[in-house]
Parts: C-alpha cells; sequence; structure tokens
C-alpha cells in the first residue's frame, strides 16, 4: 500500500468514472447514493482550491434499459441511440448532485479527433481551461452518437488520459471495480498480490499482468487502463487506479485504501515543454524584437507587438520556432494564430486584434504554457 502519495497536493484532477460504479446494470438507474458520497468528495476538493474534471462513463448502460434494448453486445447504431438517450440523464443527475454543493456542471462531448486534431484540441483544451477558471465542473464523455468504429476512442480510461494530457492535470483517478493492478489476475489466483507503485515507463512484464476485461456494459478493462498510463505518463501526470465501489473513493485515497498508482519522470509542465522541443515539427517561424525576448525570459507570453516578421505558412495550431532579431532561436511553440492572422496583427497591440481580424481571438500570438524557450 502507497503512504507517499496522496490527493491533498494535487492541483487539478481527472477523476474517470466506470460505468459498473455508476449504473445498476439490472435496472439501467444511477447509483445515487454512491453518486451523492462522491460530489461531496469533490467538493472537499474545491474548498482546497483544487479543480476537478469528470470523465463519466454511463450513458449508453443507462440509456439501453430507457430503451428496452435487449441484453448482450449492441450494434453501433444502437449504442449511439443508447448515448443520446442516456447522455441527458446522466447530465441532469450529476448536476443534481453537485448542485446540492453549489457547484455547476458543464458538459462536453468529445471524440478521437478533439485530441488528434490541432485546432480542435486547442478548441476543446481552452473551453476546458475557461470553465475551470470560473468554477465549473466539466463533465466529458465520449460522443458516442456520432462516433463510429473507426474513429472512437473504444474506452473512457484512455479518453480521461487524453483529457489529463490536454489540461496538464497532474492527477489522473481511475475509480474502477478492481483495487489496482495485481502481478497476476485475482479473478483466478488467489494470491495475486497488489502492486502498489510503478516508477516512470511502464516495463513489458507489467503489461502481460494486465489480463483482459470482463466488464458488461464499460468497454475497459486493465489493459486499456495500462494504456491510459502510458498517456498519462508521457504527460507528467500520475494516475491512481482504485476500486471505487465503496462510499466516499475520494476520501479514501487521502486515507490509504489499496490502490496503484503510476508515478511519472517529470510534472506536467515540463513534460509539455518537452514535447513542443522535441515531438512537433515546426511549419513556419516568426522573429520577435528586444523587448519581447526578454519579456519571454521573464516568463511573459509572446504578445503581438512584439513580432517583427512571420515567415512559412502555418495554421492555429502549428508548432513555430521563435527567432530573435539576428536569427537566433531561441524557442519552439505552438501559435494562436494562422500564419496569415499573425502577418496582420504583428506590431500591433492586443486591443487592437479585433478591429483588425474582425474577430476576437486570443491575447497571446503564443501563450507561455505554449512555448518551450532553449
Amino acid at each position: 500500500m502507497s503512504t507517499k502519495q496522496t490527493l491533498n497536493t494535487a492541483k487539478r484532477i481527472v477523476i474517470k468514472i466506470g460505468s459498473t460504479l455508476l449504473v445498476d446494470p439490472e435496472s439501467g438507474l444511477v447509483h445515487r447514493k454512491w453518486l451523492e458520497a462522491l460530489a461531496e468528495d469533490i467538493a472537499r476538493c474545491q474548498k482546497r482550491s483544487q479543480q476537478v474534471i469528470i470523465v463519466s462513463s454511463g450513458a449508453i448502460a443507462v440509456g439501453r434499459r430507457h430503451l428496452k434494448l435487449k441484453n448482450g453486445k449492441l450494434k453501433l447504431e444502437e449504442s449511439q441511440a443508447a448515448a443520446a438517450t442516456g447522455m441527458i440523464r446522466l447530465a441532469h443527475a450529476y448536476q443534481e448532485v453537485l448542485g446540492h454543493f453549489d457547484m455547476t456542471v458543464a458538459q462536453v462531448l468529445m471524440t478521437l479527433d478533439d485530441s488528434e486534431n490541432r485546432r480542435r484540441y486547442l478548441n476543446a483544451r481552452n473551453t476546458l481551461e475557461t470553465l475551470l477558471k470560473l468554477g465549473a465542473v466539466p463533465l466529458i464523455n465520449e460522443n458516442d452518437t456520432i462516433a463510429t468504429d473507426e474513429i472512437r476512442f473504444g474506452d473512457n480510461d484512455r479518453l480521461a488520459a487524453r483529457v489529463a494530457a490536454m489540461t496538464s492535470a497532474d492527477t489522473l483517478v481511475l475509480l474502477s471495480n478492481i483495487d489496482g493492478l495485481y502481478d497476476r489476475d485475482p479473478r483466478i489466483f488467489d494470491n495475486a498480490k497488489l502492486v502498489p507503485e510503478i516508477h516512470g515507463d511502464i516495463p513489458d512484464e507489467i503489461q502481460n499482468m494486465a489480463g483482459t476485461s470482463i466488464s458488461y456494459d464499460g468497454s475497459g478493462g486493465m489493459v486499456t487502463k495500462l494504456e491510459a498510463a502510458r498517456i498519462a505518463l508521457s504527460a507528467g501526470s500520475r494516475m491512481v487506479i482504485l476500486d471505487g465501489s465503496a462510499s466516499h473513493p475520494l476520501r479514501a485515497i487521502e486515507k490509504g485504501v489499496a490502490c496503484t498508482w503510476f508515478l511519472p519522470d517529470a510534472n506536467p509542465k515540463t513534460a509539455r515543454k518537452r514535447w513542443i522541443a522535441g515531438a512537433l515539427k515546426p511549419s513556419g517561424e516568426i522573429i520577435i524584437d528586444e523587448g519581447a525576448f526578454k519579456a519571454l525570459k521573464s516568463g511573459n507570453s509572446l504578445l503581438p507587438a512584439g513580432v517583427t516578421n512571420v515567415q512559412g505558412e502555418f495554421e492555429r495550431g502549428d508548432a513555430i520556432i521563435v527567432r530573435c532579431a539576428n536569427g537566433r532561436e531561441i524557442g519552439r511553440g505552438i501559435s494562436a494564430y494562422s500564419a496569415d492572422d499573425a502577418r496582420r496583427i504583428m506590431g500591433n497591440k492586443t486591443s487592437e486584434i479585433e478591429t483588425i481580424l474582425g474577430y476576437r481571438g486570443r491575447d497571446e500570438m503564443v501563450h507561455r504554457d505554449d512555448l518551450a524557450l532553449n
């Protein structure tokens, strides 16, 4: 059992809730008492100034019962119909229980393309950041109503990990029906032992411990949880798997409940900077003046006023090289504007952007969180 890790130190937490915890498989009703206890846990997090994002399964499990769909595997179009029915009921349940603690729920539906396409990625991230700044609790689910077999996440474990990476969350909590990773399948072997912590990259022998999923309405198993761990670790997020079936699962983590922690070798900010600096191929360049250079070195964002030249062709969300006046590369970043728009607003004040472009974009050409300096 890990005694070192706790939720108290987290700044931003993504909580993934499995359908087997949230929904009664026979009646299709939400486990209201359990959800109310979780809402109380989340309220305690917010009182500690921690931001919380929920990634919830269960829409199909709820909807299929109301549509009287048969047991067993559903056709894609049946799953989509069930999701459309269940999402409304789930969102209503979340708002009721969280609203009791004066929290506002904001439903966000996502597809894989939202995390792969750079422009959609930025739009989704900016929306989530704004919701968190306004004190809302984003409630995220895969958009099953429009997803296809080719583009869907396939399970909300990976979706939660992508959300954690997208929002630079430092902690990802997977609430499941198993209390962590074992050295062998505990459903088969009585002497299976829980693995309390895994540091850094996940070795192949750990991957082989995972077994397969037996979840009925959910699509995740231990294999997908390890895949989620890889995504989270690469983004600098720590991840914990625990049995969340008991009341107040977040409080249980703080009390040292049996679980498995996956611990990264870098924090989210460092991991993101590393990704920008090394993993993205730049599509263009911008040249900045001395004042902008000093501002960047002081930890500020790059504003249009400090840009003197834009080279190459790139779109919003593309990686670009940032150079000082003498041509020396000082860093790389993700542009908030296309090359055409960047040329139009360079050298101008932020307050003039809307007049020049006809729309109100970002105040920064490159936000400091999207900039990796050499």
